[in-house]
């Protein structure tokens, strides 16, 4: 499927989660569901849809979510990024939810980069407050969402935007001694997407967290982290 056909059947689905007809919105959208389906051809279709009503879209999202197949979430968070403009919060608030309900590494990953990770990038001031409770969820996937967001705004910030990386550093603080593994994962890999574009920001602020007295981190979490440093700098960590 082409990105213009994409768009098209994305409209059709809009169109009927428009009229209420949730069922046959979810027809259309089941075959493609059911195949392997390119995550941007899954945007594609998912943006037209993010554009009808809240209450409507909300509704649709929810039948997806029962499928619990890994393009639905993707569909999902191209619909609730076209929220984003209207209401962040809201948008935030159901990305936490569907990733509770997702319960699975690619449902987490999916949502954190297409909704908190893009909310991030559009305004980090605003957005970077409201994740504040996610770093203490009993879930250890919205914990561990706030690594890959924080990996998105890196990849996205390309080193530009030293101020604000310190700002996500010090926010990331409670997490660097996070113990579950899936959690670890996400953490790890957001500090090591940090490290990648502001390496000496990073090698310094793990030097300060390996010698704080608060407790030991995993080993992957550093070895994750600091994949991306100069060897010396790593040699410094005790890597």
């Amino acid at each position: 499927m082409k990105n213009n056909e994409a768009r098209q059947l994305g409209a059709q689905i809009s169109s009927q989660v428009r009229a209420g007809s949730i069922e046959a919105a979810y027809a259309l959208l089941s075959p493609v569901l059911a195949s392997r389906t390119p995550f941007n051809t899954l945007r594609a279709i998912g943006y037209p849809v993010g554009q009808a009503p809240k209450a409507g879209v909300d509704a649709f999202n929810e039948r997806i979510a029962v499928g619990k197949t890994e393009g639905g979430w993707v569909v999902i968070a191209a619909a609730l990024e076209m929220r984003l403009a209207t209401d962040p919060a809201d948008a935030l608030q159901q990305s936490r939810k569907f990733i509770r309900a997702g319960d699975i590494w690619y449902c987490a990953d999916i949502l954190a980069e297409g909704v908190a990770g893009n909310a991030l990038v559009i305004n980090f001031d605003q957005v970077l407050p409201q994740l504040e409770t996610w770093r203490f969820d009993e879930n250890h996937w919205i914990r561990r969402a706030v690594g890959v967001c924080a990996h998105y705004w890196a990849k996205r910030s390309k080193g530009k935007i030293p101020l604000q990386a310190g700002e996500l550093l010090t926010f990331l603080e409670p997490l660097f001694y996070e113990r579950q593994v899936e959690a670890v994962k996400g953490v790890g890999w957001g500090l090591k997407t940090i490290g990648r574009y502001y390496p000496d920001l990073l090698a310094d602020w793990l030097s300060s967290m390996l010698s704080k007295p608060e407790g030991s981190c995993r080993v992957l979490m550093l070895r994750k982290a600091a994949a991306y440093l100069p060897p010396d700098r790593r040699v410094e960590l005790g890597g």
